[in-house]
């Protein structure tokens, strides 16, 4: 498959040309690769659409831009920068509305491809993200990661899930010893406390979801390509160790949401990694490193497992789970292809994924997805969930 032949630069909401039974868009951009979607619905029915920019995954002018969708409109808007630190790699935005209204944006800021020296940072907005206060970190410890949003419990606790990327001194990040964690605010976000979850090694982006019964339900993304695990908790504090499901996965994050009739809705890649395939050596093995580290080796596999990189990222799957996350028999593919993703380049076109994708139920109950298209454009989906059954 070849690189984007059409004009993708609009942002205009139309009917699919092959199925009249979804809406989609490709959203406005300025910068060459675009990764790392998240969505968010704001009290006012606007959809918001945040996601990272700039070069190439790790370059210092990698940046979060937001794009707005206003309630009853086709067009998107052309995005805002709201990230701008010249010495480090800005990444993986994530969007919420805290119990008191405000808007708020988390997104992690780390040196080159060394994720464990990553920094999250936050913005918030009072007024709809027209404007917003100054960049703060929200946490001391660099190595703390984040793709998923928080989840607000009844006691007043937010509760984000996050994963911390940790290397041993002299060794270079790639993986293979990040663990799951949630990070717990009894303060309305002021201050945190980490719980890790047990015999998480290898399992991150972890999910969480409340389930209609009172439970909660994490999905994580798995290091070793093999497929999606899931762990269980009362409180969305203490959690069971993650288990495997019958799904696969190939290193690439996921979402999922649970829907107002307490269905489970579900993005990720229908793939796993094929042992014995080509692999990279590390996520950024393909850029050069900005920072002076000295000589670090690349870091010593756990458990006699290594993170697998470069495993493909497609198809593009969309399932639903009507028992509370133990089987999902219903699926249906957003989008197919060959999912090349042995470099992260857009400058020269040869990525090929379909990749990090976001879902929420709006409020008119519509299922709304993004996800990365190629690495150069964010492509934005409307169905509902009939459609999947189809």
């Amino acid at each position: 498959m070849s690189a984007l032949t059409q004009d993708t630069s609009t942002g205009s909401l139309h009917t699919a040309a092959i199925d009249g039974g979804r809406l989609e868009a490709y959203l406005p951009t300025p910068c060459l690769q675009n990764h790392a979607s998240f969505l968010h619905e704001l009290p006012n029915g606007d959809l918001l659409c945040a996601w990272f920019g700039g070069t190439q995954e790790g370059v210092p002018d990698i940046s979060i831009f937001v794009a707005r969708l206003a309630k009853g409109e086709t067009q998107w808007s052309e995005p805002v920068k709201l990230s701008n630190d010249a010495t480090r790699s800005e990444q993986n935005p994530v969007l919420f509305t805290a119990p008191d209204g405000a808007l708020w944006l988390i997104y992690t800021a780390q040196l080159s491809g060394h994720q464990n020296t990553a920094l999250v940072r936050r913005r918030v907005s009072n007024d709809g993200g027209n404007t917003w206060s100054k960049t703060e970190d929200l946490f001391k410890t660099p190595g703390i990661f984040i793709r998923q949003p928080p989840v607000f419990t009844q006691d007043g606790s937010w509760v984000l899930p996050v994963f911390l990327c940790r290397v041993t001194e002299g060794e270079r990040w790639t993986g293979n010893d990040d663990i799951s964690a949630v990070m717990v605010s009894k303060d309305a976000g002021n201050t945190w406390q980490q719980h890790d979850v047990p015999e998480s090694v290898g399992y991150v982006h972890m999910n969480i979801q409340p389930l209609k019964e009172g439970s909660f339900i994490a999905l994580y993304r798995s290091r070793w390509a093999d497929c999606i695990y899931l762990s269980r908790s009362k409180d969305a504090v203490t959690w069971s160790a993650p288990e495997a499901t019958e799904l696969p996965n190939n290193n690439s994050s996921i979402q999922f949401t649970c829907l107002d009739n307490g269905h489970l809705a579900l993005v990720y890649n229908h793939r796993r990694a094929d042992p014995n395939a080509e692999r990279r050596i590390s996520l950024y093995d393909d850029i050069e490193d900005s920072e002076d580290h000295g000589e670090l080796v690349d870091q010593a596999s756990k458990a006699g497992k290594a993170a697998f990189w470069g495993a493909p990222r497609a198809p593009m799957t969309l399932a639903i789970s009507t028992d509370g996350g133990k089987s999902w028999p219903i699926r249906r593919d957003l989008e197919i292809g060959d999912g090349y993703c042995m470099t992260n380049n857009s400058t020269e076109k040869k990525n090929r994924e379909y990749s990090y994708p976001t879902i929420i139920q709006g409020k008119e109950g519509d299922l709304h997805i993004a996800f990365t298209y190629f690495r150069q454009r964010i492509k934005y989906v409307r169905v509902n969930e009939a459609w999947v059954s189809k």
